[in-house]
């Protein structure tokens, strides 16, 4: 076993490079910045809208799974691009994926927002 920080100070640390995480994503991910922004827009209007606590929790979860999704694929990428800097066929494939998974959760968000929007009109 490694030895390191344990219990609460583990916790901290842990909270601090999460935060580091987010930072530099934020400042070098385009992607991340314009879902940052669009979860800014979605995410006032998910906890205002009187649509029930499951629809709320599906809108925002959907909110956060883009984010989340877009974290793993920015990861994936700075990994790729340390380990194959030249092009390689199953480089290329790994960020294809990543870039395939972040859509796909895309499209799950939009679709969450119309079933939620659909239902409360209709």
């Amino acid at each position: 076993m490694k030895p390191g920080k344990t219990g609460l100070d583990r916790i901290i640390s842990a909270g601090g490079y999460s935060l580091q995480g987010l930072k530099s994503a934020y400042r070098n991910e385009a992607a991340f910045r314009q879902e940052c922004w669009l979860v800014l827009v979605l995410l006032p209007v998910a906890l205002i809208w009187d649509v029930g606590l499951v629809p709320r929790l599906l809108l925002v979860g959907s909110l956060v799974l883009v984010l989340v999704v877009e974290l793993l694929n920015s990861a994936v990428e700075a990994v790729v691009d340390k380990a194959s800097p030249e092009y390689h066929e199953l480089a290329g494939r790994a960020k294809d994926m990543g870039s395939a998974a972040v859509l796909l959760t895309l499209l799950l968000m939009v679709l969450t927002w119309l079933l939620v929007l659909v239902d409360y009109l209709f």
